[in-house]
């Protein structure tokens, strides 16, 4: 590639705004997953069934997806390092508080507030995408989406803490670490005001390209790749636990299997929609999803034939390295998943992409909110744990029809049309 193809090199200052960015959605990210580890000594300390559970684990994804839609339109109005700053700023206490509560009802309140570090993707979003050329915007998305990984941190920080000092640590460490976070994203991020959005420009005007049909679609995408990954991140520790009798510690450190990829490999995801585009990579997204759920939905199962040496009984179902895998696998898929959606909206909505990721990331927040109840409300019914994975496979195949008929019907998904396409 010679220097008149190559895409525009990314300044100094970018990689620093990238860098500090990235840390801070990381930290609000473990915040935000918090109850994935600490709920499961509440859940016993409160008599909790599975769908309450659910959620309790939910609260904080409901709060941080519904604020995530203004808080992508006053990043488009007063930029990122101030709301950025801002929104950290604010939820420190609630999570110190967090130690404190004693009643369901308390823990439910206090985690509405701290689920506000979960609105910090559409913040930081649109803040290092504007950062960077736009043949780098998927680069740049995905290596500040590579935050997801603060779920991984928390499964590996909290069973640590929960038994070095009971769970109340949990929260005061976190807070701490999150009020330090607030001293380095001011100090190392910047301001440009030439990335705001006109001051003549209504709130009301920016949402507009709402209409666009293609927006319900990257959210169905999205409540997918986004919103099964918060809910699994949530859910695993407790599964592991109850599927194969694993102690908290062992249990977090397999669910991290799924969470770790799931997280850091974003920014590969974003390289790999900035190098083939945003269709190729989610198509195959979804299919790899898709194979990965039916084959995690299968139950424990044990049946009886008759041979002609009487009965015999087999068992067929997943062991845990086996299920481990496949969850790792999953993981990779929704990394890339989460990357190429949001290249999609770098692509069709670049100038107004604080507005369009907030609607987009308030979709994967609101699945990150349900699937954990609905979770729980199967497990309930069914007293299967894998209902929760026969959830998530048919919300894949909604995916992928809805795909064939937008996109693949009329598009060469390997040939040279993919790329005009993309």
């Amino acid at each position: 590639m010679d220097s008149a193809t190559a895409p525009p090199a990314v300044s100094r200052q970018a990689w620093s705004v990238l860098a500090v960015s990235t840390l801070a959605f990381t930290v609000c990210f473990m915040v935000w997953m918090m109850f994935g580890v600490i709920g499961i000594p509440l859940k016993q300390q409160l008599g909790l069934n599975a769908t309450e559970f659910g959620l309790l684990t939910a609260m904080p994804v409901l709060s941080g997806s519904l604020v995530r839609v203004p808080l992508g339109i006053w990043t488009d109005r007063f930029g990122g390092r101030n709301v950025m700053t801002l929104l950290m700023a604010v939820t420190v206490p609630a999570v110190w508080l967090m130690a404190y509560a004693t009643q369901y009802w308390q823990f439910l309140v206090i985690g509405l507030f701290v689920g506000l570090a979960g609105g910090s993707f559409s913040v930081g979003t649109p803040y290092v995408a504007r950062w960077s050329p736009q043949q780098r915007q998927g680069m740049a998305m995905g290596v500040y989406g590579a935050g997801n990984s603060g779920s991984a941190v928390n499964k590996f920080l909290a069973p640590v803490l929960l038994v070095a000092g009971g769970w109340a640590l949990v929260p005061q460490v976190y807070a701490a670490i999150l009020a330090g976070t607030v001293v380095l994203f001011w100090l190392f991020s910047a301001h440009d005001p030439r990335h705001l959005v006109a001051r003549n420009v209504r709130f009301v005007d920016q949402l507009q390209a709402l209409r666009d049909p293609r927006v319900l679609k990257y959210c169905q995408y999205y409540s997918i790749v986004f919103g099964g990954y918060v809910a699994l991140a949530l859910w695993m520790v407790q599964y592991y636990v109850g599927e194969y009798g694993l102690d908290i510690r062992v249990a977090a450190l397999l669910a991290a299997c799924f969470s770790l990829p799931g997280g850091v490999l974003r920014a590969i995801g974003g390289v790999l929609s900035d190098k083939y585009g945003a269709h190729k990579v989610t198509w195959w997204v979804m299919w790899v999803s898709w194979i990965c759920l039916f084959l995690l939905s299968y139950p424990q199962t044990d049946f009886t034939i008759a041979t002609v040496n009487g009965p015999k009984t087999f068992h067929l179902g997943l062991n845990v390295y086996s299920f481990t895998a496949l969850m790792g696998v999953l993981g990779v898929a929704f990394a890339f998943g989460k990357a190429s959606v949001f290249k999609y909206i770098g692509n069709d909505y670049p100038d107004n992409i604080g507005a369009i990721s907030g609607i987009v990331g308030l979709a994967g927040g609101l699945g990150g909110f349900v699937l954990p109840i609905l979770f729980g409300l199967l497990l309930d019914l069914t007293g299967v744990r894998s209902s929760a994975f026969m959830l998530l496979y048919g919300v894949v195949w909604v995916s992928l029809i809805w795909m064939y008929w937008t996109e693949v019907r009329r598009t060469d998904v390997m040939g040279a049309a993919a790329d005009r396409k993309a």
